[in-house]
């Protein structure tokens, strides 16, 4: 093996180590009690220039969505939000450790396998890239799993407003009786409101924690039958048909692009797997690709036009309800 790519593969594991282990030896720059504190103080209105900054949750449309590069950049710039939608108790010091020592650990299982050593910063970097993974599919399912709740949620808040209890107490019922993650996300928010947070900021930081549609529907309502009126329980009722809807809607929609989504994963994962058969059977004639000048040219467009038809089959498959 080429002692540069050994060198390299190296310096790249013990910088992340090393950053990792300095981070978490300075710990974090706010507690938990810190973070309720600021956010007492955040709950006065902004002003700058002598104009009122709009912070609730109306000042935003409903379906307003950052483009994916925006949204990307503004996810792992609010890392520790990230975290929190996650429900982790990782820190993202501890995760920068972990995410260099798995990077470091598949360079060495690379590099003892005797593959190609072109191939080592590769798998030094897929191997780091597996607690991101991880971490997003587990927001993404904690997400899930709190939009299935919602309807329910507010079926019980609307019950316990016909019978008379406050929406305060409305939402302890939704924290006591349900399970994780609504049960957390609600009780959270019923504490906000009792250490002093106006109701339109609690929701407006329920929102944040979760990104989901329905949920900004229902907070928008809330903060709405505030300021003019209405029948609150009725209103909450109607979300949760609509929520139902939505979701037997959806589920049509997923039975019938079942075909498109399963032969994309196949085109997909075909090109990978053939490429590492004939590598195991016939090292030699796959190695020309990382040596022949043209054989990386050939590599890179199938890459590229791998990640384009990726994104293709997405854009097909992949049906707003």
């Amino acid at each position: 093996m080429s002692p540069l790519i050994i060198s390299i593969a190296a310096f790249f594991a013990v910088a992340a180590l090393v950053g990792g282990v300095a981070m978490l030896l300075r710990g974090e720059e706010s507690t938990r009690s810190e973070d309720r504190l600021a956010m007492l103080t955040a709950g006065k209105p902004a002003t700058g220039k002598g104009v009122l900054q709009e912070t609730g949750v109306l000042s935003q449309p409903l379906n307003f969505k950052e483009g994916a590069l925006a949204e990307f950049l503004s996810r792992f710039s609010q890392i520790k939000l990230l975290f929190v939608q996650a429900d982790t108790s990782l820190t993202p010091s501890k995760f920068c450790v972990v995410s260099g020592l798995m990077g470091f650990a598949g360079a060495v299982a690379a590099a003892s396998t005797g593959l190609n050593p072109l191939l080592v910063p590769i798998f030094f970097f897929l191997a780091g890239l597996l607690p991101v993974i991880w971490l997003l599919l587990r927001r993404s399912r904690r997400l899930r799993s709190f939009g299935k709740q919602l309807p329910d949620a507010l079926e019980l808040i609307a019950r316990a407003l016909r019978a008379g209890h406050s929406l305060g107490a409305g939402f302890n019922l939704v924290a006591g009786e349900m399970a994780a993650p609504i049960g957390v996300e609600f009780q959270r928010c019923y504490e906000e409101q009792n250490l002093g947070i106006p109701l339109d900021e609690a929701l407006k930081n329920l929102t944040d924690r979760v990104p989901n549609l329905d949920l900004k529907f229902f907070c928008t309502a809330l903060v709405l039958q505030r300021q003019t009126g209405g029948d609150l329980a009725e209103i909450l009722d109607k979300i949760g048909s609509l929520i139902r809807d939505r979701f037997r809607i959806w589920g049509q929609v997923q039975a019938l692009t079942g075909e498109g989504r399963l032969s994309g994963i196949v085109l997909l994962a075909l090109p990978p797997v053939l490429f590492g058969t004939v590598y195991y059977l016939n090292p030699d004639y796959i190695t020309v690709l990382f040596t022949d000048p043209m054989g990386k040219k050939m590599l890179a467009g199938a890459v590229l036009m791998q990640i384009l038809g990726a994104l293709v089959i997405r854009k097909i498959v992949n049906i707003k309800v």
